[in-house]
């Protein structure tokens, strides 16, 4: 702090009289040192404790970054064990009817235009999730990633399922009958 002090010029007696230009430098006035030595000074600040202050934030900081990233990693695990739960394995067998997606980039596809196609008949299996399908009418074969596909379900396979009837029609209620 005595550094600060030395660059501090005291005040100097100016004769009134004299008249300054404002082309020269004034003598009596005080230099830029000394008005942040006033800024410290009313500040207070000490530079041993701003120091201490400053690496406490810090670390404080690097505590923080650290539970964010353990929090992340919390999130991630639990978007990926909700995302496979909704997977669900297919299994594909050979004559099987399958559709298959149409991922070709359309400028207007329509909203209700669907993006599946097919039928098509699944020839062969591959070991590393690659199934050869072909096309029922013109009997053109493609190898396709097993992703691509869903069963396709005929309206037999729904006949032995049970169907429950829902009568969408209600009763009027009592207070309408008024």
């Amino acid at each position: 702090m005595h550094v600060f002090s030395e660059c501090v010029v005291e005040d100097v007696d100016v004769d009134e009289d004299e008249e300054s230009d404002s082309e020269e430098t004034p003598i009596a006035s005080k230099p830029l040192a000394h008005r942040s030595l006033w800024a410290v000074k009313e500040v207070n600040l000490d530079y041993d404790n701003a120091g201490k202050q400053r690496k406490l934030d810090l670390c404080e900081l690097e505590e923080l970054r650290d539970d964010a990233y353990e929090c992340a990693c919390a999130c991630k695990d639990k978007f990926k064990r909700v995302h496979d739960a909704k997977l669900r394995l297919q299994k594909f067998e050979v004559g099987q009817k399958v559709w298959l997606y149409n991922s070709r980039l359309k400028l207007f596809p329509g909203k209700l235009k669907s993006k599946w196609m097919g039928p098509y008949s699944i020839v062969r299996i591959g070991n590393y999730g690659d199934i050869e399908i072909e096309d029922f009418e013109d009997h053109l074969r493609q190898v396709m990633n097993g992703h691509r596909l869903k069963p396709y379900l005929e309206a037999t396979d729904f006949k032995g399922a049970s169907k429950e009837s829902v009568s969408f029609v209600t009763s009027s209620p009592d207070y309408m009958d008024v």
